[in-house]
C-alpha cells in the first residue's frame, strides 16, 4: 500500500477531513473499506460509495459462506467429544437436558446402569429418565419454558408436522434468530417449497446461507440445487463439495453425477470424496461401533 493509500485511509472519505487527537473516524459498517467523521458524511457519501460498498458486502458473505466449517451443526458428543453424525438416527435428545448424546455413549452407560443394577440415568445430567411419553413431554416443556434453545427448535419443528405453520414460524423464527441452523434450515425450506407460507424465494436463500455458515449440510446441499438451478455452476459445485466434506451423502451423489456431465473435475471429486471418507470416519468410535451391533442384533 502506498503513502497516498496510507493518508487516504486516515481521512474522511466525504469531507476529506483527516483523524486528529478530537476527530475520530469510523468505519463504513458494512464494507469497512472507507472511513467517515459523522453520520452526516456518511449520509451524504451514500450515493457515491453504494456500489463499491455492495460489492465488497457480495465478497464478504461469499467469504463467510464459502468457508469449509470446522464441524458439522450437530458439533460434538458432550460425553466422549468425538463428534456426532449427521445421521440424526445415530443420537439421541435427552429430554431432561436437551442435549444430543452419541448412540455410543447412551448404550455405554445402559450397559453400566444394567450392570449396577440401578435405575437407568442420564449420562449427561445424571438425572433419572423419562419413565413415560408424558413425563418426557413435561421435562420437555420445563426446558422449553426456560428458554431452552434446542426446546424452542423442537417445538416449532413438531408444530410444521402438525400443519401449525403459525407456531412453526413463531419458534422456528425465535431459534433462527438465537443463532440454531437446524431453524434457519426449516425456515428456508418452507419459504423455498412453499411449506405452509408464501414462497419467498430471497428469504429462502438468506436462511439456507445461514444455515450454512453454521455447519449444516442439508442447507448447503440446497443452496447447491437453487445455484444449479440460476446456472451459476461454479457456486453449486462448491457448496457440494463442502457438504461432502461434512460427510453429506446427497451433495457427492450430485458430485459424481456432474463429474459423468463433464461439469465437475477429476481433482474435485476425488478431493470430495477422500473428504467425505474422512467425515465419516471422524464420527466413528468403538463404543459407536459396539452400539451399532447391539442395535443390528436386536
Amino acid at each position: 500500500m502506498s503513502a497516498v493509500d496510507d493518508e487516504a485511509d486516515m481521512c474522511c472519505a466525504a469531507c476529506g477531513i483527516k483523524q486528529l487527537d478530537n476527530i475520530k473516524l469510523k468505519n463504513c459498517t458494512a464494507c469497512h473499506l472507507v472511513k467517515y467523521c459523522s453520520v452526516a458524511c456518511q449520509k451524504n457519501h451514500r450515493k457515491q460509495h453504494k456500489k463499491e460498498c455492495k460489492k465488497r458486502m457480495a465478497e464478504l458473505r461469499d467469504e463467510l459462506l464459502f468457508k469449509q466449517p470446522e464441524s458439522s451443526h450437530f458439533g460434538d458428543c458432550p460425553i466422549c467429544f468425538v463428534p456426532l453424525s449427521i445421521d440424526i438416527n445415530k443420537s439421541a435428545l435427552s429430554s431432561c437436558c436437551g442435549v444430543f448424546i452419541c448412540d455410543g455413549c447412551s448404550y455405554a452407560n445402559q450397559m453400566k446402569d444394567a450392570r449396577s443394577k440401578r435405575d437407568p440415568v442420564c449420562p449427561f445430567c445424571r438425572q433419572p429418565y423419562a419413565s413415560s411419553n408424558a413425563e418426557a413431554e413435561r421435562n420437555a416443556m420445563k426446558l422449553f419454558k426456560a428458554g431452552n434453545l434446542t426446546a424452542i427448535r423442537q417445538k416449532g419443528c413438531e408444530a410444521k408436522i402438525v400443519h401449525n405453520y403459525g407456531r412453526a414460524m413463531e419458534l422456528l423464527t425465535k431459534a433462527a434468530n438465537m443463532g440454531d441452523a437446524v431453524a434457519h434450515c426449516e425456515l428456508a425450506n418452507m419459504y423455498g417449497f412453499g411449506g405452509g407460507v408464501e414462497k419467498d424465494t430471497k428469504k429462502a436463500v438468506y436462511h439456507w446461507e445461514e444455515a450454512a455458515i453454521r455447519g449444516n449440510p442439508e442447507a448447503r446441499f440446497n443452496l447447491g440445487i437453487y445455484e444449479a438451478q440460476n446456472c451459476k455452476f461454479d457456486r453449486a459445485v462448491k457448496h457440494w463439495i463442502i457438504a461432502a466434506s461434512q460427510g453429506y451423502d446427497l451433495a457427492l451423489e450430485k458430485l459424481k453425477e456432474w463429474y459423468h456431465m463433464g461439469t465437475v473435475r477429476k481433482e474435485d471429486l476425488t478431493s470430495a470424496l477422500r473428504a467425505h471418507q474422512a467425515a465419516i470416519d471422524s464420527t466413528k468410535s468403538p463404543q459407536r461401533e459396539e452400539a451399532a451391533t447391539a442395535d443390528r442384533s436386536c
